[in-house]
């Protein structure tokens, strides 16, 4: 065998690989190259997407944050005024229950007072014609007349 047969066929044989490797196995590989290649652009974007909406999401989340907290202040706001207008009107109607009970206990010490000015009135009026009657019974006499006033003092 001749070494340039050889060299021929070899040649010829390596062409004929490469031919079939040509038209059979690269364009397969080429394809899955190119599917891969796609996938990793694919999740790259949805990478970035994932990023952008997550910056997006902690946005919101902080804005949605400051709005609560401005919510809450002015719900304890409205609160603590609420609480100061119910002081305020609890304040007014005890002040007001006060002078009530007040105007009834002076009504009722006034009451209590001209029913005792009554009684009083009325003893002095009995004592004094309980001495008239006394005094106009015996006799005008100034140790008789003080006998019998001590007596009726005494005797109430």
């Amino acid at each position: 065998m001749n070494i340039n047969y050889t060299i021929i066929g070899q040649l010829i044989a390596f062409l004929v690989f490469v031919a079939f490797c040509m038209r059979y196995v690269w364009p397969p590989i080429l394809a899955a190259m190119e599917e891969r290649q796609q996938k990793i652009a694919d999740g790259l974007a949805a990478a970035d997407r994932a990023s952008h909406d997550l910056e997006l999401a902690q946005k919101e989340a902080v804005d949605r944050l400051s709005e609560a907290k401005k919510e809450a202040a002015s719900i304890v706001d409205a609160a603590n005024k609420r609480a100061a207008t119910v002081v305020d009107e609890a304040k007014t109607a005890a002040v007001a229950e006060a002078d009530r009970v007040k105007e009834l206990a002076s009504a009722e010490v006034e009451r209590e007072k001209a029913q005792a000015k009554e009684q009083l009135l009325a003893q002095v009026s009995t004592l004094a014609i309980a001495g008239a009657e006394k005094v106009l019974a015996a006799e005008i006499d100034a140790d008789k007349h003080a006998a019998l006033l001590e007596q009726l003092v005494k005797e109430q």
